[in-house]
């Protein structure tokens, strides 16, 4: 006997039997009890969640010669031509291969006969957002004021894509993405009267992975069975044949991503790598691991939003109070990028592990964002690998006073020139961890004798704050005067800014930036004693 695909084979074959669409099972069930079956309908909504099922059983309920509260029988010559698919009623046609005006006109030709039994000619027209625009058109008298024996049902994943005039006039149901619970539990039952041995995490894993679709979960079900014939089906086994990764890689990861070990992070990939896992899908858990991360972080209820067991949802909690949630949020940002641009790319591993570089070096990525870096710092002064950026000026020891040259005060053309070149303040900053933040920075000009120093984020600020000692010693030492500095956040700056002057402050090509050759040179030349970076 020939096989057929499970998807095909437990299709729905009453509204009883479809799976989490409630909402739209009562409504159409309710309207043929009462008979006020509408001439059009629109059925939206992704893929897998029983639009076509839904179609034909309707169409199979409206002709039913022996219906029971809206239910078809599934005895009587009408249910059974129609399930046997040779029923003169029901027209399926796919808009995919068919969407030229040309095969709309002739549907138009063929509705005003009326069926040769029963009530109803359905026509559904599946992927309907695939006609073209004159087919649409042709469509739209016809779909207004259709004969009295015809009913339309119109099937679309992408319903933003179908004409306004053809949605207004259709009755429109969205289909919603099925539940990972309610998946598992109608597997299970398949599976039982299948004869087939799996676990319940075997099925926790497969309804986590098929994005709300059933038929998604059960085509990747019919491939763990052909590849364990015979065998009980675990999640070890499901987890190798559709390329995924069990989940405690990802507290791995996450660990050692937040924890700035790129070693860890490149060998976790290497090993994944190995076992010829899936990059595409393994990004894409991971960032649905971050996100629930994230969600144990803002709330402390352990719902089904989460997905994960008892046990992992405590793991979880305990992961999620050791990285900030600035953190997370730059980490979900970034991986979704990857994970697009790895849609496109012909060597996915490349891409990620130079990803993986950069967030665990984020000191030497000059596009990463701040919350890393400044994380980083933190780390590596909490483990003595680095030693803290003092918040006051150092004591010095006494030495003998000795004659000092004299140092005027700032004119208002060496505060211009500060704001100018304040890339040369920078560059006494180069190493790490003073440069990183510098380098940050800003130099402005508002009014009266100050270089106003323009931060982006409060920590920044709070940061200039505490350390304008230094920004003032760096200034004696380039221009030779006293200058003085003063924080200010950029939206501040830039409302008094353009209050004052119209406009938003240009910074001055970015405060004409030395380059770091020029800047080896530059601080030899003035021999600047303020060791900060130390």
């Amino acid at each position: 006997m020939e096989y057929t695909a499970l998807y095909r084979k437990l299709r729905p074959k009453t509204f009883s039997e479809i799976i989490g669409q409630e909402h739209i099972v009562k409504t159409l069930l309710n309207q043929l009890v009462s008979n006020r079956v509408s001439h059009a309908y629109l059925f939206c909504g992704t893929r897998g969640t029983g639009k076509t099922s839904t179609a034909k059983i309707f169409a199979k309920a409206i002709n039913c010669e022996n219906s029971e509260g809206g239910e078809p029988c599934g005895r009587c010559e009408m249910c059974l031509s129609a399930d046997s698919g040779r029923s003169f009623n029901i027209f399926e046609i796919d808009a995919a291969s068919n969407n030229g005006v040309e095969n709309i006109r002739e549907l138009r030709e063929e509705v005003n006969y009326p069926p040769a039994a029963g009530k109803y000619k359905v026509y559904i027209i599946d992927e309907v957002h695939m006609l073209s625009v004159p087919a649409f058109n042709a469509l739209l008298k016809t779909l207004e004021e259709p004969p009295a024996h015809v009913v339309f049902i119109l099937a679309t994943t992408d319903p933003q894509k179908v004409p306004v005039t053809i949605v207004s006039r259709c009755q429109r149901f969205d289909f919603k993405r099925i539940g990972a619970e309610t998946i598992a539990e109608t597997l299970k039952k398949h599976m039982e009267n299948e004869g087939v041995a799996i676990t319940d995490e075997a099925l926790r894993v497969i309804s986590g992975v098929c994005d709300g679709a059933m038929r998604d979960a059960l085509s990747i079900l019919d491939r763990c069975i052909s590849y364990y014939y015979g065998e009980e089906i675990t999640k070890d086994k499901v987890l190798e044949v559709i390329g995924s990764a069990d989940k405690t890689v990802f507290f791995e990861l996450t660990d050692s991503v937040c924890g700035f070990d790129t070693a860890k992070s490149l060998k976790i990939i290497e090993k994944c790598f190995e076992e010829g896992r899936d990059l595409n899908r393994f990004v894409g858990d991971f960032v649905v691991h971050l996100r629930n991360v994230l969600l144990a972080k803002q709330t402390d209820e352990t719902g089904a939003a989460l997905d994960y067991s008892a046990e992992n949802i405590k793991r979880l909690k305990q992961q999620a109070a050791g990285i900030e949630s600035a953190r997370l949020i730059e980490l979900i940002s970034g991986f979704s990028e990857l994970l697009n641009n790895m849609k496109y790319s012909d060597n996915v591993k490349i891409m990620l592990e130079v990803f993986i570089v950069r967030v665990t070096n984020p000191a030497a990525d000059t596009g990463s964002c701040l919350v890393s870096r400044v994380e980083q710092l933190e780390k590596l002064v909490e483990s003595g690998a680095l030693a803290a950026i003092p918040a006051e000026k150092p004591m010095e020891a006494e030495k003998p006073k000795e004659e000092q040259p004299k140092i005027e005060k700032a004119a208002p053309k060496d505060i211009d020139k500060a704001v100018k070149q304040f890339g040369k303040i920078r560059a006494y900053f180069k190493k790490p961890p003073f440069s990183i933040f510098v380098n940050e920075v800003k130099a402005g000009y508002l009014n009266g004798d100050k270089v106003f120093l323009v931060c982006d984020s409060p920590a920044l600020y709070d940061f200039c704050l505490k350390r304008l000692w230094a920004f003032e010693e760096a200034g004696k030492a380039v221009f030779g005067c006293e200058l003085k500095f003063e924080p200010i956040l950029k939206e501040d700056y830039d409302t008094r800014h353009k209050t004052l002057y119209g406009r938003k402050d240009g910074f001055e090509a970015d405060n004409e930036a030395i380059s770091d050759d020029n800047a080896e040179d530059f601080i030899k030349k003035v021999n600047f004693n303020v060791e900060i970076e130390e």
